[in-house]
């Protein structure tokens, strides 16, 4: 009897003690497999996070999974573009996508970037008649509407898939209309000067016949300056924001023989500049096409 008492006692103990201690293990592990868990999902959640596509300007986003692709378009399409170090910024790849959200046309946004110009370009003829420091301003605002139409239409065409042919003659056509407003406008400005005016035109137009004359050839979009169209845009708007703020007096210069507007320099630094970037851009045409 005392003998199979001591052998029970014993077998409790070797059959509780092993499932004791299993219980005790497993509350000591499960407090670690919850930290794997954790830690497990953060890294699930930073992979989620890098397999968001990646946009130019480096940030991501889920709610863009339909533009990435298309700001991130291939190597050989984006050197065929005018080179914009805008088109990285933050503000201009929101801007893209609440356009490309809202189904905006990129062709509407080339013919506002050119009303805009339009705008400037009668902005500018009006100081002329009649003197007033608001012109000025919105002769430098709608040059500079310009560019930032020019910018979107592209990014927002490509955004959506709406990139066609029609939209590079809505990009072409009033791109040469802003040129010859603004230009033609500002010859007429106070302190202008009407040939300079009409010279500049002719030879801004001119400068875009060479590139497009040179992709027709075969070779790719040449937009080289020194007076590329941002390069025009920025000298009106230096010479509008100048005349702002410099009296009206000192915004015409006496030499000996003759007298000279801000304007009129502005006209002919442009026009100097495109005979410079017609040249470089014919050579550099023709080398690529050698």
């Amino acid at each position: 009897m005392l003998m199979n008492r001591r052998m029970n006692t014993e077998r409790r103990v070797t059959t509780f003690g092993p499932v004791c201690s299993s219980v005790a293990g497993m509350a000591s592990i499960i407090p670690k497999e919850r930290a794997l868990c954790k830690k497990g999902a953060h890294l699930c959640r930073d992979e989620m996070r890098d397999a968001l596509p990646k946009l130019l300007s480096g940030h991501r986003s889920s709610t863009l999974l339909w533009i990435a692709p298309a700001m991130n378009e291939s190597a050989a399409k984006a050197i065929d573009r005018r080179p914009i170090a805008t088109r990285n910024r933050k503000w201009a790849q929101s801007a893209t996508a609440w356009l490309a959200a809202r189904n905006v046309s990129p062709n509407a946004i080339s013919i506002a970037g050119m009303c805009a110009c339009i705008a400037a370009g009668l902005a500018l003829g009006v100081t002329s008649v009649e003197y007033n420091r608001i012109f000025w301003l919105v002769a430098a605002l709608g040059a500079q509407l310009r560019l930032t139409a020019n910018m979107l239409d592209g990014m927002v065409a490509l955004a959506s898939g709406r990139d066609s042919k029609v939209g590079e003659l809505y990009n072409e056509v009033p791109d040469r209309v802003s040129d010859a407003a603004v230009f033609i406008g500002a010859g007429y400005a106070w302190g202008g000067n009407v040939v300079l005016g009409y010279s500049a035109t002719i030879l801004a137009i001119f400068t875009a016949y060479v590139r497009a004359a040179g992709k027709i050839a075969g070779a790719p979009n040449e937009f080289c300056g020194p007076m590329a169209k941002q390069h025009r845009m920025l000298v009106i708007t230096v010479a509008c924001l100048y005349s702002v703020v410099i009296p009206r007096s000192w915004q015409i210069f006496h030499l000996d023989d003759f007298d000279v507007g801000v304007m009129s320099l502005a006209l002919t630094l442009i026009i100097a500049g495109c005979v410079i970037t017609v040249l470089r851009r014919f050579k550099r045409i023709a080398s690529a096409l050698r």
